[in-house]
């Protein structure tokens, strides 16, 4: 059967409709577009903070959604927004120095994509229990907490002080916004959140006037309006994304590699393996369809993509469980209605306008979503090890990761030479991976008693309480 031939359904309030059927057209074309809101607030988010364009990624998220539903044949039905999972090796990447601009972030990113493509081969022909022998959730589980919280200084030294109080309430806002709205606006919090933000400051100009402070990349504190459309105005309404990047890079233009850069995104691959993983796992439960043979398909697909939209200097891609969150509430798991979405968002990448309004967004608004955005990837790393029973009374877990977690949020640095330096992500990565892999399965005979008994006063597991120095067991 083609893959572009679906079977129509009327189903019964609550009964599910698979990825191989759809409803109407009419129906489909709304649900698309509800897809399209859901993915709308992270996905330009996420390019604004990494200094990218808005609107290009937002038509390659429609560009590469359609790429990922070839792969997988239909069989996994998602919209792939822009990830977040590299967010912070760009902070780390544009800090590094003046030369390191936004082509060596997409360069980076594009290497980044590719290496994640390589991994979805091997699982492909190795099986899904790969991922779980080289990535156990503690790993996995740093890994992604240590990319969040590494974010901190991002929205500490940029965002936040450009209009500290319309940060805190669009911040408040969205906490509340995330937790208090019903079903499918509390989705779509970010997407509020933004929308709040920007009207409380186009007000706040009215009422208080221009504020000081210092913009996104300056040096020195200026006085501006917190909203400023000039951009819009001179904005075309139908055309390609065009223009330059905050550093001078075209919007549209080709990578650059610098080694250094390769290494700080390629944690990332990580978090995209493991967030993948998860995604595919949640569709399958939600279908009742086996999806382990497409896992591979899956995480090789969303590498092919993150290249494919970086080639253009568009920003990573991922699969979105804002997506899967509007399934779960539909029970709609068409695939027909995420080609629609795709159509959508590259509609919408084809307005420059649209674009200009996006990149007109103030940063105190960013720093108000950011505060609670990076702080969420971080306990989702957290998020693992509760699911997963991770157990860090065993020093396995707790020290084989501590030094890594320290090393990758507190920007640790390994000099090589003059010329090479290591540091943050990447290296706490790396200890994080050696150490933990190194211990696995070597404790002897009462080691991690201290931990144990820290974690567990009441441990009863052959050891006695004086651990610190005790040979008597219980």
């Amino acid at each position: 059967m083609s893959m572009f031939k679906w079977d129509v359904v009327d189903p019964a309030p609550g009964e599910a409709v698979l990825p191989h059927q759809r409803l109407p057209w009419g129906k489909t074309i709304g649900l698309g577009a509800q897809h399209v809101v859901a993915m709308f607030g992270a996905t330009f988010v996420f390019p604004l903070v990494m200094g990218l364009d808005a609107n290009l990624a937002i038509m390659f998220s429609g560009l590469c959604t359609i790429l990922f539903l070839l792969i997988v044949q239909n069989r996994v039905p998602s919209y792939l927004g822009t990830s977040a999972s590299f967010v912070a090796s760009v902070a780390a990447i544009r800090l590094l120095d003046t030369n390191n601009d936004s082509s060596y972030v997409t360069g980076a990113i594009l290497v980044g994509g590719l290496v994640l493509a390589a991994v979805g081969v091997l699982v492909h022909f190795a099986g899904a229990q790969l991922i779980h022998r080289v990535l156990p959730p503690a790993v996995t589980g740093a890994v992604v907490m240590l990319i969040g919280f590494n974010l901190a200084p991002v929205v500490a030294g940029i965002y936040w002080p450009q209009d500290q109080w319309v940060a805190l309430l669009t911040a408040a806002f969205m906490v509340f916004a995330s937790v208090a709205l019903p079903g499918f606006w509390s989705r779509i919090a970010v997407f509020l959140a933004l929308i709040f933000g920007y009207v409380l400051s186009f007000f706040a100009d009215v009422v208080f006037g221009p504020i000081t402070s210092v913009l996104g990349g300056a040096t020195e504190a200026t006085e501006h309006d917190r909203v400023s459309w000039a951009g819009v105005q001179a904005a075309d309404w139908i055309g390609l994304p065009s223009g330059t990047l905050a550093d001078g890079v075209s919007v549209v233009h080709a990578p650059s590699f610098s080694l250094t850069a390769i290494l700080l995104v390629l944690p990332g691959v990580i978090a995209l393996v493991a967030e993948n993983t998860g995604h595919v796992k949640a569709v399958a439960e939600m279908t009742g369809e086996n999806l382990d043979p497409y896992m591979g398909r899956a995480i090789g697909a969303d590498g092919i993509a993150t290249a494919f939209a970086s080639a253009f200097g568009g920003s990573p891609t991922t699969t979105y469980a804002e997506n899967i969150g509007v399934m779960g509430a539909t029970r709609v798991y068409s695939s027909a209605a995420y080609y629609v979405a795709a159509l959508v968002a590259i509609l919408l990448g084809l307005c420059p306008k649209f674009g200009a309004i996006v990149n007109a967004t103030p940063g105190g608004v960013l720093g108000g979503i950011t505060v609670v955005l990076y702080g969420m990837i971080g306990l989702v790393g957290a998020k693992i090890w509760v699911e997963n029973g991770i157990d860090f009374g065993n020093p396995v877990n707790m020290v084989g990761l501590a030094g890594g977690l320290i090393a990758g949020i507190g920007g640790v640095t390994l000099t090589f030479g003059d010329d090479f330096e290591l540091g943050g992500i990447a290296l706490g990565t790396i200890l994080v991976i050696v150490f933990f892999h190194m211990v696995k399965g070597r404790g002897g005979h009462g080691a991690g008693t201290v931990t144990r008994n820290l974690s567990h006063p009441d441990y009863d597991g052959g050891v006695d309480d004086a651990a610190s120095g005790g040979s008597t067991t219980r």
